[in-house]
């Protein structure tokens, strides 16, 4: 499971989940990448179970990036406890996923296992994602 070794703050606010990706919304490792295309908390388990799912339809052909990491903790208190006293501690941690986003890159493999493998990883991830290439979005800035 991803997560930081080390942090600043042991809790974080809550934030917003407004606008486009401004970083991180090109292909810039790979030549085929998974875009979000909805704003969502992304866990570690959930990049590691699409991770896997990648890896293993490519039977560990080909190379893979993550470009999205859970550097976020998110709290919870314990069951049947009275409110007050503080927040809860950390629980598990999330990525902040705005849409436009590129989450994962691939290369190495053919267009087709390409979008296989991608179509199998957003089935793990709980937001609609779109396939694109690297030439794609290249000609759309152009």
């Amino acid at each position: 499971m991803l997560m930081p070794k080390r942090v600043k703050y042991r809790r974080v606010h809550r934030g917003r989940l407004k606008g486009q990706a401004l970083r991180g919304n090109t292909v810039t490792n790979g030549s085929y990448g998974l875009v979000a295309t909805e704003p969502a908390w992304i866990t570690s388990n959930q990049i590691e179970a699409a991770r896997i799912a990648m890896t293993r339809y490519v039977k560990r052909g080909g190379k893979v990036w993550i470009k999205i990491f859970p550097d976020k903790p998110i709290t919870e208190k314990p069951a049947e406890t009275r409110m007050g006293s503080g927040k809860g501690s950390p629980e598990y941690w999330v990525a902040v996923v705005k849409p436009g986003r590129v989450m994962f890159e691939m290369d190495g493999v053919t267009i087709d296992q390409a979008k296989e493998a991608m179509r199998l990883a957003a089935n793990k991830l709980p937001i609609k994602c779109k396939f694109v290439s690297k030439e794609d979005l290249e000609n759309k800035e152009v």
